[in-house]
């Protein structure tokens, strides 16, 4: 009688951490700062993967984005991490600023980052080689616009006055004109730029001058992009450079998590995309696999496979 009652004690152990796919775990996804596309999309997808698999305790952190992602992946405070791919790709090649390489693997391109540079609508200046000597923020420390940002200013050879503020302290700044302009990578458009253009109202300035010059030094990473009409008042298809946003996780994710989670990026597409997803390339089964080189995670790779042969 004691043997029936201890086993079934312990059935009802193993069942209360266990499914039919794994014990239970918890994953944590390395997202972004408030009132960014990043942190939006990595609430949304948290909770499509714990609504879909009950065995994953899924939470989406707020974070500077890309580098600091990364960091928080390599001393396993992270187990997925949104990261800008070119981010990733200097990761992977031990690439300034990282001195050594880390090895990343991709669950899959997820969507299209717009690379804004956020003047006011009344400033003087209507293109990127005006900026030079005057104050511009690229970005916060450990941003993936950081990293971006300083590769374009050499691209373009000008010599600003360069910040690194967290993008709530650069919309901040540039709305009492303490800075000149700001670098964002995001969607379009991105509320906390949205609340600005409605106060004040903001102009973008094109990019595309400096995508040759990004493209032989960097790779194809970067491509040309128009900022749709609709996103802020006084933008109509000014053209910038995209750049893809990663899901990326190291080599020892297990599979079946990896597997796991593709199936909600396939299966949920719908539910994971955010309100400022205006004119975005959004969880296309052939743009999530188009990883820029980075390799993809095996168990991902699998659920893709079985997903589309």
């Amino acid at each position: 009688m004691k043997r029936r009652a201890f086993l079934a004690a312990l059935a009802g152990a193993l069942a209360a951490g266990c499914t039919a796919t794994g014990p239970t775990r918890s994953l944590t996804i390395a997202a972004g700062e408030p009132q960014g596309f990043y942190l939006a999309f990595g609430r949304l997808l948290a909770a499509q993967i714990n609504s879909a698999e009950p065995w994953l305790q899924c939470t989406a952190v707020e974070t500077t984005a890309s580098l600091a992602n990364i960091d928080l992946l390599r001393t396993g405070k992270a187990d997925l991490a949104l990261v800008l791919a070119d981010a990733a790709r200097a990761a992977d090649s031990a690439q300034p600023p990282f001195t050594t390489s880390v090895d990343l693997r991709a669950l899959g391109r997820v969507y299209e980052n717009y690379l804004q540079l956020v003047v006011l609508n009344d400033s003087p200046y209507t293109k990127l080689s005006d900026l030079d000597g005057h104050s511009i923020s690229l970005g916060a420390t450990g941003s993936g616009a950081s990293l971006t940002g300083d590769r374009i200013i050499a691209a373009a050879g000008i010599s600003p006055r360069v910040q690194h503020l967290p993008l709530a302290d650069a919309v901040s700044a540039l709305s009492a004109r303490a800075i000149d302009a700001l670098l964002w990578s995001g969607g379009v458009p991105t509320p906390a730029l949205a609340t600005l253009d409605s106060a004040v109202g903001i102009r973008l300035l094109p990019l595309d001058g400096v995508l040759p010059a990004l493209r032989s030094r960097h790779g194809l990473l970067y491509e040309q992009l128009p900022v749709p009409s609709g996103g802020y008042r006084y933008v109509h298809q000014v053209p910038t450079i995209g750049v893809a946003n990663l899901l990326v996780s190291l080599p020892t994710l297990p599979d079946n998590v990896a597997a796991a989670i593709v199936d909600v990026l396939i299966d949920r597409a719908g539910q994971l995309v955010p309100q400022e997803a205006i004119g975005t390339q959004f969880l296309d089964i052939q743009t999530l696999i188009g990883t820029a080189d980075l390799p993809l995670h095996p168990g991902a790779a699998a659920a893709y496979r079985r997903h589309h042969g």
